[in-house]
């Protein structure tokens, strides 16, 4: 068998090459030389046929997760096809057994068990990938052990963890869509996403504008052209510093509606506010300052005049 380290024998320069799996040698069938050994197999000892042999020959757990309030190192006291073989007596006491099982003992882990269940209905929601999801449970049990989460409703650190692992992921979810989501105010949400990042010492940069372009242009309808212009106007407003002190999603809503028009897509300041959750005063404060500091007032007559020729050709086709 031709090996995958080695393709010829180096002394008789052979390809007639035999791999012994029992002994991890490679062996030259023309002249003898062992060219290799004491190799390592890197495959799998068994074949897993069903789900039954590979539970039965699976020597190894499933990994640690916060996603579980006790890490997923619990056990289960047997499976319900076990209640098949037993009789009523040993029933009621594997039904007890169960019971007693799945009691938690803490008031930590109590807490954590209705907590995750919590935010796997808001990540549900939100659509949010389990890499976040997996950050978020983590923050949230860090913030349990410290005591963090006394005098504050559960729904509330919950929705703060996961805007916390949001940031720190670059995932664009805001305030507004998490308070829809869990059904609690946004200024509490606020004031415990600062909280928990104070007290458990997380950076979090601050989120990009261009990370909620995609979302919002998917949402108004817009071409992929006006996208591409949306991102050029931030990323030349970041440069003259335009962005700091100022909030990511109104950015980014006044650049989309600055590259809607120029690209002749006719969106109004309502529509573009209501996808973003910003009000219209946010984006026409935002769109004054694009178009002053980043001289887009030329392209913006360049399109009122295509609009005029437009309406003249039109009229004209009338008469």
């Amino acid at each position: 068998m031709q090996s995958m380290y080695v393709k010829r024998c180096p002394e008789c320069g052979s390809v007639n090459l035999y791999w012994n799996r029992e002994k991890g040698e490679i062996i030259c069938r023309d002249c003898g030389l062992v060219i290799e050994e004491k190799m390592i197999d890197l495959g799998r000892e068994w074949r897993e046929l069903d789900s039954e042999s590979s539970e039965h020959r699976r020597r190894a757990g499933a990994p640690l997760t916060y996603m579980q309030f006790d890490q997923g190192l619990g056990t289960e006291i047997g499976t319900k096809k076990d209640l098949f073989s037993f009789g009523s007596k040993k029933k009621n006491k594997f039904f007890r057994l169960r019971k007693w099982q799945q009691r938690v003992s803490t008031a930590i882990e109590r807490n954590l068990k209705l907590a995750l269940a919590e935010l796997r209905r808001v990540s549900s929601y939100l659509k949010i990938p389990s890499a976040v999801e997996a950050e978020a449970s983590r923050i949230y049990t860090l913030a349990a052990q410290k005591g963090l989460v006394r005098g504050r409703s559960m729904e509330s650190v919950v929705a703060g963890a996961l805007y916390a692992a949001c940031r720190r992921h670059d995932v664009p979810r805001t305030l507004d869509e998490i308070a829809e989501a869990s059904r609690i105010d946004k200024k509490e949400i606020g004031r415990t996403y600062r909280f928990i990042t104070r007290e458990l010492g997380i950076t979090i940069l601050p989120s990009n504008p261009v990370d909620y372009i995609a979302r919002f242009a998917s949402t108004l309808g817009l071409k992929p052209e006006t996208q591409s212009k949306a991102i050029e106007i931030i990323e030349k407003a970041q440069k003259i510093e335009l962005t700091s002190g100022r909030g990511p999603t109104g950015i980014a809503a006044a650049a989309l509606y600055v590259a809607a028009l120029i690209n002749g897509e006719k969106k109004t300041q309502r529509e573009v506010a209501d996808v973003a959750g910003v009000t219209e005063v946010t984006i026409r404060n935002r769109y004054k300052e694009l178009l002053e500091k980043l001289d887009l007032e030329k392209e913006m007559k360049k399109v009122k005049r295509r609009e005029e020729i437009l309406l003249k050709a039109k009229r004209k086709k009338k008469k």
